[in-house]
Formats: structure tokens, sequence, C-alpha cells
């Protein structure tokens, strides 16, 4: 598998169409059913371990048409990105606010969170260049099956980095500061896990006419 550390250009080009893909007026241009759409939605993300969060991230493309597993898979993927990047910018900007206090232990946690989700941000990133690469063919191939093992392997390492970040922030109290700051990463870390599971259900098919296992 390719080394996660890309160039900066080649993360930014992934950003934005990862902001073409949540974007609904860029959609599939088809009539669409919109009570179809949202029906196929909420089907699908009843399999998810946080499903209303699920049914509230992908509604927004109920308007469009939604071609299949796979393309539900990179939305939620895309939205699971934009939401790491929000959070890397939030966290970001409390590290900067708390920079005179260097040896703190808040200040290098979030710094911490900031390095785990810069990571997740990553590892999103080639997970949805890989996704685009894999096409629709009937044709289950070694190759085919190395592009899936990709995709799951970075979705479940960028799950653990946020799942890290949230539990830098142990016990119930704490500052106003901190307690968004571990909320925001717990919807990181949420979402991801969701697109984890689509993405792990539009694989299935494909492990299963191989004779192969999904990894946990």
């Amino acid at each position: 598998m390719a080394h996660l550390n890309q160039p900066f250009t080649v993360t930014f080009l992934c950003i934005l169409l990862s902001l073409a893909a949540v974007d609904p007026s860029l959609a599939l241009h088809k009539p669409s059913n919109q009570n179809q759409t949202m029906a196929y939605i909420e089907s699908s993300c009843q399999g998810t371990r946080f499903p209303d969060l699920c049914i509230r991230c992908l509604a927004r493309f109920s308007n469009s048409i939604i071609d299949g597993p796979q393309h539900l898979a990179h939305l939620a993927l895309s939205v699971s990105l934009l939401r790491a990047l929000k959070t890397r910018a939030y966290l970001a900007k409390v590290a900067k606010e708390l920079e005179e206090f260097k040896k703190d232990r808040v200040y290098l946690t979030v710094q911490d969170c900031v390095t785990q989700l810069s990571d997740s941000v990553d590892q999103l990133c080639q997970a949805i260049k890989e996704l685009r690469r894999m096409n629709k063919s009937s044709i289950i191939d070694d190759n085919f099956l190395w592009h899936i093992s990709n995709v799951e392997t970075w979705v479940s390492t960028a799950l653990t980095d946020a799942s890290y970040c949230v539990q830098s922030f142990p016990g119930k109290r704490m500052s106003k500061r901190t307690a968004t700051i571990k909320f925001k990463a717990q919807n990181v870390a949420e979402v991801t896990s969701n697109a984890l599971n689509l993405f792990h259900r539009y694989a299935s098919s494909y492990h299963v006419a191989a004779g192969t296992t999904i990894k946990p």
C-alpha cells in the first residue's frame, strides 16, 4: 500500500473532490424520487453504529440520485473528511490560544489531537481516492480486492486516530472548551465509523464472491 504521507497539493485536490461530492447541486442530475432516495438512505443507515447521525448527515442528498452503495460510501467518507477538517481547524485555533501554557496538560493533549486528526484527514483522503479508482466491474481479481483492502485499512486507521483524541479527555468533569473539543472529536469518530460500515456493506458482496473476509 502506498505511503500515507502525501504532498499538500494531492491532499488539496482530494478535498476539492470531496467538497464536490457533498454538494447536492453537483450530484447526479437525473430525475429523483426524494422519498425513494430517503428510504434508501434510512435503510442503509440502519446497519451502522449511529443510525440517526448517519441519516442526518446523508439526508441532504435526498434530492439527488444516489447511484448505489459505492456512491453512498463515497458520500459518507466525504462527509467524514470534511468533519475531520473542520475539527482539526478548530483544535489548531485552540492550540494557538493556549500557546503561552505550553507545559499545560490540556495544551499538550490538544496538540496531540491536532496531529491525530491530521492523520485522519490524510487517511480519509487516501481512502476516497482509492474508492474512486474502483469501478463497478463484476470482475473480481486480486487488484480489485487490494483496492478494497486499502480503503478498509485507511478508514479503520482514521477511526482509530479520531477515537484516540476522544479518549485523551477522560472523565465527566471538564471545562466548556474541553467538552466542546471532546464532542467534536467524538462526532468525527462516529461519522467515520458509519462511513466504514457503509463501505463494508458495499465491499461485502465482493468479499463473499472471492471467499475472503472483511476486516473488523
